[in-house]
């Protein structure tokens, strides 16, 4: 299938409701409205398809990007293509998930995050964090770099008030994180997401809120759970 077919194919799933509900959250047009249970359909049906995964996201329609991560071959997903993605993403919602689950599942994601996040451009350090996240929550811990993660951690701790809104909910992020996959860092984890206290986000006209990290870390180990991985991060 080529991406135009595909795009013939979202507009009747579309809904306008749906798509109050994205722009509510901060989704730039073009967006169509159609909901991620029928993207998942197709994801189903195509299952991977590297091209048609780019062709969709250069669309620039929110609806086509997102089916694109869902789609994407992440293994043959270049440095070139990653980098492109998190340039050209026309939402923080693509950075925070489409972005990051791709290159979190290909081969170039732990050097692009550290690459990422050291940028002053918001959306593309947001890739960067969210990466982070979406590798520790896959590879097993023998395979992560356990003292480059112990400083980005301390890192965390030192700037995170002082970061960038939506950085800050993604930093949170990584300290959920490593307290909840990483069992080498978990106790380290909480002790900085207590000493870090509550984050401050402004998410705007949503009824969105900020984890508190303490908490959701002891529910975790309170399961018993810490260090269970993901088998994939897209949903």
């Amino acid at each position: 299938m080529t991406a135009s077919e595909i795009i013939a194919e979202l507009k009747p799933l579309a809904k306008d409701n749906y798509k109050r509900i994205l722009l509510n959250h901060g989704i730039q047009e073009p967006v169509l409205g159609v909901s991620i249970e029928n993207l998942k359909k197709i994801q189903k049906r195509i299952k991977k398809d590297y091209q048609l995964a780019l062709d969709l996201y250069d669309t620039g329609i929110y609806d086509a990007m997102y089916l694109a991560g869902l789609i994407a071959d992440d293994e043959k997903m270049t440095k070139k293509d990653l980098q492109r993605w998190a340039e050209n993403a026309t939402s923080e919602a693509l950075c925070s998930y489409t972005v990051s689950w791709v290159a979190a599942e290909g081969q170039h994601g732990w050097d692009l995050a550290l690459k990422w996040i050291e940028s002053k451009k918001q959306g593309i350090a947001v890739a960067g964090w969210n990466t982070l996240v979406c590798i520790v929550a896959l590879e097993d811990d023998s395979d992560l770099d356990i003292p480059m993660l112990r400083k980005l951690l301390a890192r965390v701790e030192n700037t995170i008030h002082d970061a960038p809104n939506c950085v800050r909910y993604a930093m949170n992020s990584f300290i959920i994180a490593l307290g909840t996959y990483v069992k080498p860092l978990a106790d380290l984890a909480l002790k900085t997401a207590e000493k870090i206290g509550k984050v401050t986000v402004d998410v705007g006209n949503t009824s969105c809120k900020v984890p508190f990290a303490p908490d959701y870390i002891r529910k975790v180990q309170k399961r018993r759970t810490v260090g269970k991985k993901r088998k994939t991060v897209k949903c």
